[in-house]
């Protein structure tokens, strides 16, 4: 029983080791896809290393190419965030006010007698429109 609890610790660390392997391979091989200022035939040539010669072509990249491949994640999600921003801010509206909020200031104006029943209609009427 003993001898089997540790092949099973051995099988378990190598399964570790395969599933990273695998990670390292596919986030290298993105990262080749990505990469804009590597041409057709550069992007050809690392795949081709990476197929016949894996561990040694992801540890040179790594090696050679990791800040880089830094620095395009960053921006990546950097230019992911403004669009995000921006898809909020077209959702949210102009200004992030709704028009529910415009009625309500309107009405707080009204009941306040800042302005008078055409005034709220008409600033009812902009927002319901805008």
């Amino acid at each position: 029983m003993n001898n089997s609890f540790w092949d099973f610790l051995v099988w378990l660390f190598w399964f570790y080791i395969l599933i990273a392997c695998i990670w390292i391979f596919i986030t290298v091989i993105i990262d080749i896809f990505r990469d804009h200022t590597l041409n057709g035939w550069a992007k050809a040539l690392w795949v081709i290393f990476l197929v016949f010669l894996p561990f040694l072509a992801a540890f040179i990249y790594l090696i050679a190419r990791g800040n880089s491949m830094a620095e395009r994640r960053l921006q990546e999600t950097r230019q992911m965030q403004a669009q995000s921003d921006e898809y909020i801010r077209s959702v949210a509206g102009s200004g992030g006010a709704s028009s529910a909020s415009e009625i309500e200031t309107a009405k707080r104006l009204l009941d306040s007698g800042a302005i008078n029943a055409a005034e709220y209609e008409q600033l009812k009427a902009k927002a319901i429109a805008g």
